[in-house]
């Protein structure tokens, strides 16, 4: 065992092969339940590269620590609601662990603002419990669709991290079931916690989870919103003024050249206070009412996300958005969550799925930054789905993804012809800046690449290789990446 772990006594185990029934889950899209029957077909939410895989859903941590011993020699992963874009919760051949049977909320202390739960509660329930109590998530990505366990194993970030950091900061403790059949109650400073958050679940299964929330007033954003003429512009913008807000994010134009290269609507904001609202809104001002639009339909032609319909979208957007607007009164979902209203939109892409690519360089590498856009512009991608911000310092995880600098994020289909030697020569340009790019949304970085983005990639393997050295926890991405 790691000297800075302690340990509890592992859960008594269950007779071989009990799993808890599937339940019902709270994602509209469906993927807590991403097939039915033992072995099936598990993919990223980008549907680039599906796997085949015994599926096993616990229902407790007695469960789950017979899974662990049952998995059988290619190992396991654990996996959330599936919004990982790549191979990270796939384990071709093995065991896919679905930990959204774990979905307990076992306590709040609404004083303190502390949530204790299990690792398979979504974002979405904690925010469906929490705010009426006065209290939201510390950090969400662009979706509530994921686990605790999936936002700790990715320390996931969103709009606030240059304020607030990545999530695995604001997490007390957290249970882990190691490769022995041990749950250990890890703490923040430990190797073992530096090694989970953002290990995207390679040093075992976090079952549960302690953390830490945020007060707020009400359920609505006060959101301030301008338009940026350029990249240079954005990133004045940006670098002085970021400052004042809780929340900071730019929808980028990747198809607009020459003067208007990098063209963008900047949206910032924070948590709108009481006095903020008007006479019926004051009435239930924490009300959590996300809106839901018709699902995508399940077959789209391939050809709907076309440059030109790329670019005339792009065009109407940038158009519509104001050139000044201040204090706007947003529902959260509108402001964090916009595509949630949307089950299954990864579907708009087609049958041949999509590649998110996202990536940070550090400060004194806006060049770098310039050049990419510049590339990306020129090669025609058609990516609607592009958001540059701003990251604060890194976060204390071996592998977590932010480090301080700028970070751009786009979906690009993934039929574009040349689009792999395209994104390598991205990935290499990232590598020189010593940057980076996000595991969570990879499918495709060369292995050579990984030690010159993470410095600390010895230290995680060298910590994996003690912890579990038959290899219990794996995945595709651990694979192929060499992790």
């Amino acid at each position: 065992m790691p000297p800075d772990a302690t340990s509890a006594p592992p859960s008594p185990t269950v007779p071989a092969g009990s799993v808890a029934p599937a339940a019902a889950s709270d994602d509209p899209d469906g993927s807590a339940d991403p097939v039915a029957g033992p072995i099936g077909s598990v993919t990223g939410w980008g549907r680039t590269a599906p796997t085949a895989a015994r599926l096993v859903r616990p229902g407790s941590a007695a469960d789950a620590v017979t899974a662990v011993r049952e998995c059988g020699p290619r190992g396991g992963i654990a996996r959330g609601l599936g919004r990982a874009y790549g191979d990270a919760a796939q384990n071709a051949g093995g065991t896919v662990w679905d930990m959204t049977g774990l979905d307990r909320i076992r306590g709040i202390d609404a004083e303190a603002g502390v949530v204790t739960c299990d690792a398979g509660v979504s974002l979405h329930r904690l925010m469906q419990v929490l705010l009426p109590l006065g209290w939201f998530v510390p950090v969400t990505p662009g979706t509530r669709y994921v686990t605790v366990g999936g936002a700790i194993g990715a320390d996931i970030h969103g709009k606030n991290h240059h304020g607030s950091g990545s999530f695995a900061r604001h997490v007390r403790s957290l249970e882990l079931l190691t490769a022995d059949g041990e749950v250990r109650t890890v703490v923040p400073g430990s190797d073992l916690f530096d090694a989970t958050a953002g290990g995207m679940g390679l040093t075992g299964i976090i079952l549960g989870a302690v953390i830490q929330l945020l007060p707020v007033e009400t359920s609505l954003m006060s959101v301030d919103t301008e338009r940026a003429t350029d990249l240079d512009d954005l990133m004045s913008r940006l670098t002085a003024t970021d400052h004042r807000y809780r929340y900071s994010v730019a929808w980028i134009d990747l198809l607009a050249r020459g003067r208007a290269l990098g063209r963008a609507v900047l949206t910032r904001g924070d948590h709108a206070p009481a006095e903020a609202l008007g006479a019926r809104a004051r009435r239930d001002p924490l009300a959590f009412r996300p809106g839901r639009l018709p699902a995508a339909p399940r077959h789209l032609p391939e050809g709907l996300l076309s440059r030109p319909a790329v670019a005339l979208f792009n065009e109407l957007w940038y158009r519509k958005a104001p050139r000044r607007r201040t204090g706007e009164l947003q529902s959260l979902s509108a402001f964090f969550h916009p595509l949630d209203g949307v089950p299954h939109w990864n579907r708009i892409y087609g049958r041949g799925g999509f590649v998110q690519y996202q990536f940070v360089v550090g400060h004194g590498q806006e060049e770098t930054l310039r050049r990419i856009v510049h590339r990306i512009a020129d090669r025609r991608c058609p990516s609607f789905l592009a958001v540059l911000k701003r990251f604060g310092p890194a976060g204390p995880g071996w592998l977590s993804f932010p480090t301080e600098g700028w970070t751009l994020a786009l979906d690009i289909p993934a039929g574009l012809p040349g689009l792999g030697a395209f994104l390598d020569e991205l990935d290499e340009q990232v590598a020189a800046a010593g940057g980076r790019v996000y595991l969570a949304k990879d499918s495709r970085l060369r292995p050579e690449l990984l030690s010159a983005m993470y410095a600390e990639l010895p230290a995680f393997r060298a910590l994996r290789a003690e912890l579990d050295p038959r290899g219990v926890f794996t995945s595709d991405l651990a694979r192929r990446l060499g992790l």
